[in-house]
C-alpha cells in the first residue's frame, strides 16, 4: 500500500435524481445482489485505501443517509447538495466535509457498482508516482455516444475532457472516453473548483473541466480499465445487466475459495459460503445467509438470512427466512421455515411442512404435511402427517411443547397451550386439549360405527335423488 493510503479519502456523487429509473427511490439505493448500488462503490473505495468517504446527497436524501449511517458508521459521512448545479458543484459541497489529513481524494459516481478496488489503488499510485495533481481512468467504447471524450496533445498527454454535447464532429469520432473515476490532490481540487465558471448551456459547473486545469498545473495521469467494470447505471435495464455481472463475480469469488456454485444460482453479496458446499442451479441465497462446509442447497430453494450448518441438506423448493438449520439436518422438498424456526442437528423437516417460531431438537422428525407454529419438539420426537399446532385463538399465540421421543400420530390437532410429555403417544386423529403425561397414550376421537349392508342402500338413495334433480 502506498505511503499516502492512510491519508486517502473518497468523494462519491449520489445526489442525482435518476429520473430514468422511474422511481420515487434515490437511484443509488436501487439494489443489485441484495445491496444498494452505492454500497459497492464505497466498498471499492475503502478497500483501495480510503480512510473515510463523503457521499454527496440531494433530494430524497433521508433514506440514503440513514442507510449509510447504519451500514458504514463513522467511515462514511454525508454532504448535502441542496441545489443541483452540476458535478463540480457537488464535489465542492463534499470538500467541506473532508477530514483534515486528506491528501488525495477519489472522486467517484455512486451508480458505478462494478468498480474494482485494484483499479482505484492503481490510479492513486500513478498520481503519486508521477506527482501530478490529478489522475483519471479511461476506457474505449465501440459506440462512445453520450460520453465525454479524452482529448490528448501531440505527445499523448491528457489535456481535456470534452462532453459529448460540446464536442466537435472530429472530437466525437474519438472512441476513448472518460470513465468518471478520478484521483485528485485535495489542495488542487479545492483551488480548481473555485476557478471554474458555469460557462455551458446548462449553467452548471462540470467536474470534467478540472481536467484541463490539471493539465495546465502539472499534468494529468491516466490509466485504462475495462469498460465493463466502469459502466454507470441510468435505468433498470442497465441495472439488470450489472446485476448479472455482479452475480457472476460473486459466484467466481466463492468458487475460487472452494465452494461449488452452479450456473444459474443467485448468491447475494453478503452471503457466506463454506468449503465444499454445493449451491445448485436456481437456488437464491439472500441477505446474510450463511452456508456451512459440505452443505447442499438444492434447486429452487430461497433462503433469506438463514444459517445452514455443516453437511445439512436443503432440498428443492424450500423457502426459509430468519431460520437456523443444524448440522446434517434435512429440510424439504417444498417446506417453509418462517421466522424463528430452529432445526437442530440430525432433525428432519419434510415436504409441505410449515414451521414458525418452532424448534425441532436433535433427531426430531416432521416428514410431511404439517403446520408447526410456536412449538418446541423434543429430541427424537416424531410428528405425523397432517398434524397441526393450533397456536392462535384469534387474539393471542400459544405454545405447544412435545417431549423427547414422543410420537404424534397422523391427523392430530394439538390445541395450544398444551404439553405432551416424554415418550408419550398421541393416537392418530386425536384432538389434544389437555396436557399428556410422560409415557401416556392419548386418544381423543369419535367412536367408529359400521352399518352392515348400508352402502348399497345409500348408493340407491343418492342415485334416486340425482335423477329427480335433472
Amino acid at each position: 500500500m502506498s505511503e499516502t493510503a492512510d491519508r486517502t479519502t473518497a468523494i462519491v456523487l449520489a445526489a442525482g435524481q435518476g429520473t430514468r429509473m422511474k422511481s420515487d427511490r434515490a437511484k443509488v439505493m436501487h439494489e443489485l445482489c441484495g445491496r444498494p448500488m452505492v454500497d459497492y462503490v464505497l466498498e471499492a473505495a475503502l478497500a483501495a485505501g480510503a480512510a473515510v468517504a463523503v457521499v454527496v446527497v440531494g433530494r430524497g436524501r433521508e433514506p440514503v443517509t440513514e442507510h449509510l449511517r447504519e451500514t458504514f458508521g463513522e467511515r462514511v459521512k454525508a454532504a448535502v447538495q441542496a441545489e443541483q448545479r452540476g458535478t463540480g458543484h457537488a464535489v465542492a459541497c463534499a470538500l467541506q466535509a473532508l477530514p483534515a489529513p486528506a491528501e488525495i481524494a477519489f472522486v467517484l459516481y455512486g451508480d458505478t457498482p462494478l468498480l474494482h478496488p485494484a483499479d482505484l489503488a492503481r490510479l492513486r499510485d500513478v498520481v503519486e508516482r508521477r506527482r501530478t495533481p490529478l489522475g483519471l481512468v479511461t476506457c474505449r467504447l465501440p459506440d462512445p455516444t453520450g460520453y465525454g471524450r479524452i482529448i490528448r496533445d501531440g505527445s499523448g498527454a491528457v489535456v481535456a475532457v470534452r462532453e459529448h454535447r460540446d464536442a466537435s464532429d472530429e472530437e466525437r469520432a474519438i472512441d476513448e472516453v472518460n470513465a468518471g473515476v478520478y484521483a485528485a490532490r485535495v489542495p488542487f481540487l479545492r483551488q480548481a473548483l473555485g476557478d471554474l465558471q458555469p460557462d455551458n448551456d446548462q449553467g452548471e459547473i462540470y467536474l470534467t473541466d478540472v481536467v484541463a486545469l490539471g493539465a495546465a498545473r502539472g499534468g494529468v495521469a491516466d490509466i485504462a480499465a475495462p469498460a465493463a467494470s466502469l459502466a454507470g447505471i441510468n435505468d433498470r435495464a442497465q441495472l439488470a445487466r450489472a446485476e448479472e455481472a455482479m452475480y457472476e463475480r460473486i459466484a467466481d469469488l466463492w468458487r475460487r475459495r472452494g465452494t461449488t456454485v452452479r450456473a444459474g444460482a443467485r448468491v447475494d453479496a453478503l452471503v457466506e459460503l463454506g468449503p465444499d458446499a454445493v449451491i445448485e442451479p436456481g437456488a437464491a441465497l439472500r441477505g446474510r445467509t450463511r452456508i456451512g462446509a459440505r452443505a447442499r442447497v438444492d434447486t429452487g430453494a430461497v433462503l433469506t438470512d438463514v444459517a445452514v450448518a455443516n453437511e445439512a441438506h436443503v432440498k428443492p423448493y424450500v423457502v426459509a427466512q430468519d431460520a437456523a438449520i443444524g448440522a446434517r439436518a434435512e429440510v424439504g422438498p417444498f417446506a417453509q421455515l418462517r421466522a424463528g424456526t430452529v432445526i437442530e442437528e440430525d432433525a428432519r423437516v419434510g415436504n409441505f411442512v410449515e414451521t414458525k417460531k418452532t424448534r425441532l431438537r436433535r433427531g426430531a422428525k416432521a416428514n410431511h404435511l404439517a403446520y408447526l407454529g410456536d412449538g418446541d419438539i423434543g429430541e427424537g420426537a416424531n410428528v405425523g402427517a397432517g398434524t397441526i399446532f393450533c397456536n392462535y385463538d384469534g387474539v393471542l399465540k400459544h405454545r405447544t411443547v412435545i417431549g423427547a421421543r414422543a410420537f404424534i400420530g397422523s391427523d392430530s390437532q394439538l390445541v395450544a397451550p398444551v404439553t405432551v410429555g416424554e415418550d408419550a403417544y398421541v393416537g392418530t386423529g386425536t384432538t389434544v386439549t389437555l396436557d399428556v403425561p410422560a409415557d401416556a397414550l392419548a386418544i381423543g376421537r369419535a367412536k367408529q360405527v359400521n352399518k352392515e349392508g348400508y352402502a348399497t342402500r345409500l348408493r340407491a338413495k343418492l342415485e334416486a335423488r340425482s335423477r329427480k334433480s335433472r
